[in-house]
């Protein structure tokens, strides 16, 4: 993971480097060579997100800045969306993901909860079945991904049921996800006074442009909205859908860059907005590719 860009390009690699130092851990290495199941651990897994995305960010900023329009990321992604737009130093925006993904792991130990996606169902369908499940305990919609994809978060008798339901309302699968706890959802209040006190503690600047945040769907107006929005994303639902379709609505015929390892978010957008320009930028030759295409 990110091996390729720290050795293709040196800005990535002080990116990679300064996070072993901010965290005082070996992340470069766990990064690059695993194992993949410490790599997935939470704590583990939203510095190295955060951390692949910085480095790209890095390569592409001086060439890229000028033409942003606006950022947005996905549950962690919000985080380094922050980070690009000159709101969260990147030491400063490691330590405060590091606490973020230890606070939710302790949350899930101490309150179990499942997550799993629904697709094929239309989102009234999913929280229909979310509804008539919380005679099992709490169960909320957790992601909505795309129109007919979406995840659902709580107890796991709760979400068990909740499937089931979802199946009987014509969910074409319901599919249990590996994840350590009820993410996005009322279960992860116990993790809520530490998130917020690490919000509190790091330094947080007017963003360049505008950051369209999870919970609302719409930009964050000034640096302390964004603390409060982020931390109420920890508990709240990610509005991935309402906030892709408002960004097209506010910017439209923008290019959607996806930065970091992989092409998920980039598919989602194609499946909300029909037409929509998209381009993935995790790996050298993507990142040729972009620059190619951004006038200097």
């Amino acid at each position: 993971m990110g091996k390729d860009l720290a050795l293709a390009y040196p800005s990535a690699r002080d990116v990679f480097d300064a996070a072993d130092r901010a965290l005082g851990v070996p992340l470069s290495q766990l990064c690059f060579e695993g194992p993949d199941e410490e790599l997935m651990a939470t704590k583990n897994a939203q510095p190295a997100l955060l951390t692949h995305g910085a480095a790209v960010w890095a390569v592409v900023a001086n060439r890229v800045r000028p033409h942003v329009r606006a950022a947005a990321g996905h549950s962690l992604g919000e985080f380094t969306a922050y980070h690009a737009a000159g709101s969260l130093a990147f030491a400063d925006a490691l330590r405060l993901v590091r606490r973020r993904g230890e606070l939710m792991f302790e949350s899930g130990a101490r309150r179990p909860g499942a997550m799993a996606a629904i697709l094929g169902l239309a989102e009234e369908k999913v929280e229909e079945a979310c509804a008539r499940a919380r005679d099992f305990g709490e169960v909320v919609p957790a992601n909505y991904n795309t129109p007919e994809q979406l995840v659902i978060s709580g107890e796991v008798v709760a979400v068990e049921r909740a499937m089931e339901l979802a199946k009987e309302l014509g969910a074409k699968r319901a599919i249990r996800l590996n994840v350590s706890g009820a993410f996005h959802s009322p279960l992860m209040q116990e993790a809520a006074s530490g998130l917020e006190a690490a919000l509190n503690a790091a330094p947080f600047a007017a963003a360049d442009f505008p950051v369209y945040s999870n919970v609302s769907a719409h930009p964050a107006a000034g640096s302390e909205d964004a603390k409060a929005l982020l931390l109420r994303q920890l508990t709240s639902p990610v509005r991935w859908t309402e906030l892709v379709r408002q960004t097209a609505k506010d910017l439209p015929g923008s290019l959607y860059v996806e930065m970091g390892p992989g092409a998920v978010l980039s598919t989602l957008v194609k499946r909300i907005v029909p037409g929509a320009r998209t381009m993935t930028c995790g790996t050298p030759a993507e990142i040729e590719q972009l620059l190619a295409q951004v006038a200097w």
